[in-house]
């Protein structure tokens, strides 16, 4: 089976440069293939029009553009994250909505222990001192201003252990690391310390969030959660911007409340200008960028092809919804 029309409506969240990957391999699945660079919220419904197939990152699908698209029967996220769907709306209308699953657990893993390394090896900050000429003019042979740590001993705390909070656990541990997990469900398999979330943020020398945004994880790192944590310690963030309320971290660090915080995503992205965390103090922000590598990428793109051919097949996999009556697809042979 085929589409009769695709329409991906956020290309370039995909492909900075638009060489490293490619649409093409859509065009196998469905008689025509539309592709977007980026798509506004006015240009929505229309770059949409009569598709039966959308993908898309993080443009927003909302009821009223489910209303007023309504040959679309398939939604496929290139994402884990599905928050930017109206999934009651799309429920209602039997349109299925499939996500990327766990493609990014090794390329998030690998920016959390990135962060964890250059707080406690300043690498970072030795290579601009060397650039300097600061070595030149050491007293002695070894020039260390900057204090450093051994990753042994230290208490590594997760909040959420879904594949990517596993993963990091495994990596910490294989460095001694001591490890406090706390999570909604209670997993029978997991190896480590089960504690409440604020048992957590005051057992960690490292904190860490691999929870999804939700009613109850909005806003979790605030004033009060903050005022539990070591002052040595250190925040991750590499889920979602929304779990942290940024004037609270700010004014947490600015008054070395904790040590550091690393974040790769933010409640507003692109990063507004206003933000408060933009200048706090010992807080080093990165571009949204976890996802990226290359190999990761394509994965994602292998299993958003491979859940699309999956409906057309009659076969949906990878369904974060219910719809009330699903769609078959209305497709041409």
């Amino acid at each position: 089976m085929r589409a009769k029309r695709i329409a991906i409506l956020d290309w370039d969240t995909m492909a900075y440069n638009q060489r490293e990957v490619s649409a093409k391999r859509f065009a196998n699945l469905a008689d025509h293939v539309d592709v977007f660079r980026s798509t506004k919220p006015e240009e929505t419904v229309q770059n949409i029009g009569d598709a039966d197939v959308v993908i898309c990152n993080k443009v927003l699908l909302t009821k009223e553009v489910l209303e007023a698209c309504p040959s679309v029967q398939y939604i496929g996220i290139l994402a884990t994250g599905f928050n930017n769907v109206d999934l009651a709306a799309a429920d209602a209308r039997g349109i299925p909505v499939c996500n990327a699953g766990s493609y990014s657990t090794d390329a998030v893993t690998q920016l959390v222990f990135a962060y964890i390394f250059d707080h406690f090896q300043r690498v970072s900050l030795y290579n601009l001192d060397v650039r300097l000429g600061n070595w030149e003019s050491a007293p002695t042979f070894s020039y260390f201003p900057y204090p450093t740590g051994e990753l042994r001993g230290k208490t590594l705390g997760i909040i959420g252990y879904g594949h990517i909070g596993r993963s990091v656990a495994r990596i910490a541990d294989a460095f001694g690391m001591s490890i406090a997990v706390a999570t909604r469900t209670q997993p029978a398999d997991c190896p480590y310390p089960l504690m409440s979330t604020d048992e957590v943020f005051a057992a960690a020398d490292v904190l860490t969030l691999h929870c999804p945004l939700t009613d109850q994880t909005a806003g979790l790192v605030n004033r009060k959660t903050l005022a539990l944590m070591k002052e040595t310690a250190i925040l991750i963030n590499t889920s979602r911007g929304g779990t942290v309320v940024e004037q609270d971290l700010a004014d947490a660090l600015n008054h070395d409340m904790l040590a550091g915080a690393y974040l790769d995503v933010l409640n507003t992205e692109p990063m507004a200008a206003d933000t408060p965390l933009k200048n706090a103090k010992n807080c080093v922000i990165t571009p949204h960028i976890g996802w990226t590598p290359l190999e990761t990428r394509r994965r994602l793109l292998d299993i958003t092809e491979d859940n699309l051919r999956g409906w057309l097949n009659g076969n949906p996999q990878h369904v974060v919804n219910h719809p009330e009556k699903p769609k078959a697809p209305d497709a041409a042979e």
